[in-house]
């Protein structure tokens, strides 16, 4: 009985170019796992984790934290004006209440 043998599978080169997601098997993902790592966080691109041919998960560069949390939802805040202060306005809905 004989075996074919199977090609030899050199790590593929990375270039700029090729910022799109690509997708690499669970194992060939177990073996390379720090080294795809690093390409990740040199090139910024995402790679997609698959098995058998079925995507699980995608592996993307980290975004920094960008300052701290002081100021961090500014401009996301509308002022109505003062809601709490009494309009003026009668109300009759107690008035029952006081009788």
């Amino acid at each position: 009985m004989t075996r074919k043998s199977k090609p030899d599978k050199a790590p593929k080169p990375v270039s700029l170019l090729m910022l799109g997601s690509r997708e690499i098997a669970a194992s060939e993902f177990k073996a390379r796992c720090l080294e795809i790592m690093d390409e990740v966080q040199r090139t910024g691109a995402e790679v997609v984790i698959t098995k058998h041919r079925k995507p699980i998960a995608r592996l993307v560069p980290a975004q920094p934290r960008t300052g701290s949390i002081i100021g961090s939802m500014k401009g996301m805040i509308l002022w109505m004006g003062d809601v709490v202060s009494p309009t003026g306005e009668l109300w009759e809905g107690d008035e029952s209440n006081l009788t």
